[in-house]
């Protein structure tokens, strides 16, 4: 699996890459600023990109803008963004369009190796990784949204889950429900925010974050 990595730390960087290496990832580009970003993404057109939002020259958001403008070239482009903070507006522009893999982590959340190897990997696939404080924040900001108020408490838990781009069974897993208790709430929900159900993984996540992103 390919990767391309933007951090401008250099110690972080090249701890990044060590690890990503030792899973068995190829790091086909490790750069530090948002221009060298671009030309990476778009030459190399790799299986993911795992970048830093805050970037030189101006460490405002050259990596996001390196990622957004790739993926005009590069459509559904995989993007795995490590933040030291969330960035509600870097949230909602990742998920604009809609299409490809997408996560966003907070760099002092991710506690292990693991953890982070099997988010690039979920994202590489198509899938999601959201840390939970971003899924709260964008919660927070449709407090006041009518389909979300419809939902009971439960039903928010295995929102919340489902956006982070967990499957039923680790919803399942996380909250001590069966596998026909966590598909009835699932169902309830799509239902109740009127959108349309799947069996897909992926597409589901994907239409819950659309949603929250859309409001």
């Amino acid at each position: 699996m390919r990767v391309v990595l933007a951090e401008d730390l250099h110690l972080l960087r090249e701890g990044l890459v060590a690890l990503l290496r030792a899973h068995g990832f190829e790091v086909v580009a490790a750069v530090e600023s948002g221009p060298e970003l671009l030309t990476a993404l778009v030459g190399e057109r790799p299986d993911v990109a795992v970048v830093d939002v805050r970037l030189p020259p101006t460490f405002t958001d050259e990596g996001l803008q390196a990622v957004l403008a790739a993926r005009r070239q590069v459509p559904g482009l995989p993007v795995l963004v490590l933040s030291q903070h969330v960035e509600q507006l870097y949230a909602r522009e990742l998920l604009a369009d809609g299409s490809g893999g997408v996560g966003y982590l907070l760099k002092d959340r991710v506690f292990n190796g693991e953890q982070f190897v099997d988010a690039v990997r979920r994202v590489a696939a198509g899938g999601t990784a959201m840390d939970p404080e971003v899924i709260a924040r964008l919660l927070a900001s449709n407090a006041r949204n009518e389909p979300l108020g419809r939902l009971t408490p439960r039903e928010r838990e295995v929102l919340e889950l489902m956006a982070e781009g967990r499957s039923n069974a680790a919803i399942g897993q996380r909250l001590f429900l069966s596998d026909s208790a966590v598909g009835k709430h699932t169902a309830n929900i799509f239902t109740k925010l009127g959108l349309a159900a799947s069996d897909d993984d992926n597409r589901r996540v994907l239409a819950v974050l659309a949603f929250l992103n859309s409001k």
